[in-house]
């Protein structure tokens, strides 16, 4: 992964494979007492990725070892972006491009993000994201800029052979929800999008066809 860093006010951002992926690295001021930092900014943001996010939502998770979450992703026009961080524990933290004409589409980013390094990772809409928890609890925190939309759901099983994502977790640990469980594979998603569009593209000629048709008896008449 080539990565180029870049620093503004206390943050610092690390360019990944896929475009818009960043790992961001808030400052962090320490003394005998603990330690503060800045943990969202929304212009020095803005100044790093030259993206105006408008965060609208926080949303919290607590997990227990082996939990993989994913990989989820909302269609457009409810796509989110998101940022997203570890309060406690460790998470293995993963994003994969799905957005038509990258050209690293299909691709994904790993990144370990815990409570000692305070590592976020921002992902633009038109990725899924899922994250497998690697310490014994982990709480989750993440930002969204769209609304929850369950009609607008997608997501890819995590065990896809052909993303090839080590989890880095043993398969017989690996816990998931039943909706997880009934994730597609890309490919089968692709072709699910494509059978959809074939579809939409059909009821379109049709209801130009009819219009014609009606159009054409009232000139009869």
């Amino acid at each position: 992964m080539n990565i180029i860093n870049q620093k503004i006010g206390g943050f610092s951002l690390m360019r990944t494979k896929i475009e818009g992926v960043y790992i961001i690295q808030p400052a962090k001021h320490s003394d005998d007492r603990g330690y503060f930092m800045e943990t969202y900014n929304a212009g020095a943001l803005k100044s790093l990725t030259g993206v105006d996010y408008n965060f609208i939502q926080d949303n919290q998770s607590k997990s227990s070892y082996g939990t993989v979450r994913g990989l989820h992703f909302q269609r457009e026009p409810y796509a989110q972006a998101k940022l997203v961080r570890v309060v406690s524990g460790c998470v293995y933290d993963v994003a994969v491009d799905l957005r038509p004409g990258s050209p690293t589409f299909g691709e994904h980013v790993s990144v370990e993000l815990d409570d000692e390094r305070n590592q976020m990772l921002l992902i633009p809409r038109g990725c899924a994201h899922g994250f497998s928890v690697l310490s014994k609890t982990a709480i989750f925190s993440y930002k969204v800029d769209n609304i929850y939309n369950k009609e607008s759901e997608g997501g890819l099983i995590y065990s896809d052979p052909n993303l090839d994502i080590d989890w880095g977790v043993p398969a017989n640990k690996i816990q998931l929800s039943g909706k997880d469980k009934q994730l597609p594979t890309l490919v089968k998603y692709l072709e699910s999008e494509n059978n959809k569009l074939t579809a939409e593209l059909e009821n379109a000629k049709n209801a130009i066809l009819m219009r014609q048709i009606q159009d054409m008896k009232e000139c009869t008449l």
